[in-house]
């Protein structure tokens, strides 16, 4: 690994969106990116009251440079009062965006779709939908069939891959119902041939310990045409983490490598292509100090996931004075997460998270550069 604590520069940084005080949005989550062919950068993300409240609500904002956003645009407006709708976008070569996520339906205003009685998720549906016109309108939201019992955590992205793939990856976890039994050790892959006609689906991640569960899952196609998926692995025997795990696909997603270890001790994943079969590994450090956002340059195979660069872009502890919270048992109270990014058509690197900071709620970009890389 390459011991450069300044491979990537920090050239720009400061705010995608900032929740406003006494709104009904108080914390915004789940920030993803894409750039249309017209050189227009998109970031998606949900607001919600509060953490942990059942009151997901989808929106974009834009930039022409990264630096300068507009203003939120809510998807699907009509459904907002009935659906907390949680997702992320992703685009196809031929420029079509795609939105993938989960809906989950709202009961009681204010109400958890936490149960912490059975550790589960309140029932929700996969849903997607597409835009032809780079995400100015929307088709309705499409549900794709749950292939196993549970409900569905899928902060992912789909993925499109050059030969007309759909690949959409999420978690099973367990319901509020304590009789239904989930098998909650894997990763799923859910797969399109025919535009969403059918769906297949098969263990993109499969442990070994029966014990161990997943979360924040992602998957990509690399330059070479490779699948690679990513995951947080939790040990839900004691709580503790298991390095993050990936798995590798040749044959488009129809067979995987068996569950590996990344040798990154981190939570929430994300990944973004490089050139020659290489990708950025983005993910949350709440465990090891120093706390934050770091992001990994590797070059993943069967026998080693090839990190060459692993520094920290986001110091947690530089914008907040309250303690942070580190175990996974008190993800409401943390104050940052779910990392992603995506490069420029500068060749800078475009990093998007969520964050509590002090007086500021919302979405915090970082751009970098690396004179290494690129």
């Amino acid at each position: 690994m390459i011991q450069k604590d300044n491979f990537f520069k920090i050239v720009d940084e400061g705010f995608v969106y900032l929740a406003e005080e006494n709104s009904d949005h108080l914390v915004a989550c789940g920030p993803r990116c894409v750039v249309t062919s017209s050189g227009e950068i998109i970031c998606s993300f949900m607001v919600q009251s509060g953490l942990g409240i059942n009151d997901f609500k989808p929106v974009t904002v834009r930039s022409k440079n990264g630096s300068e956003w507009g203003k939120p645009y809510f998807l699907w407006k009509e459904k907002l009062e009935k659906y907390s709708i949680f997702g992320s976008i992703s685009i196809g070569p031929d420029g079509k965006i795609f939105f993938f996520g989960t809906r989950t339906m709202i009961e009681k205003k204010g109400e958890s779709f936490w149960c912490e009685k059975t550790q589960g998720l309140k029932q929700n549906e996969i849903v997607y939908a597409f835009s032809t016109d780079d995400a100015y309108t929307w088709s309705d939201l499409f549900t794709i069939p749950m292939p196993v019992p549970g409900s569905a955590e899928a902060p992912g992205p789909m993925c499109i891959t050059k030969n007309g793939s759909w690949h959409a990856c999420y978690s099973p976890y367990n319901t509020f119902d304590p009789d239904v039994v989930v098998e909650k050790n894997q990763v799923l892959l859910l797969t399109s041939r025919d535009c969403g006609k059918t769906w297949s689906y098969t263990s993109m991640l499969k442990f070994r310990e029966n014990y161990a569960g997943a979360a924040e899952a992602w998957v990509i196609e690399l330059t070479d045409g490779r699948l690679l998926g990513t995951c947080w692995k939790l040990n839900l025997r004691d709580g503790t983490d298991f390095p993050n795990a990936y798995a590798i696909s040749y044959d488009d997603g129809r067979t995987w490598t068996p569950a590996l270890s990344t040798g990154i001790m981190g939570q929430s994943t994300a990944l973004c292509k490089l050139d020659n079969g290489r990708a950025l590994f983005i993910y949350n450090q709440r465990k090891i100090q120093p706390y934050g956002v770091r992001i990994a340059v590797v070059n993943p195979s069967e026998n080693d996931f090839g990190v060459e660069v692993n520094q920290i872009v986001y110091f947690a502890e530089k914008y907040s004075t309250e303690n942070l919270a580190t175990s996974h048992s008190d993800w409401t109270q943390f104050n940052f997460g779910e990392p992603s990014a995506v490069v420029l058509p500068d060749k800078s690197i475009l990093v998007v998270l969520w964050c509590i900071e002090n007086k500021h709620s919302g979405i915090r970009y970082i751009r970098l550069k690396s004179d290494y890389l690129i």
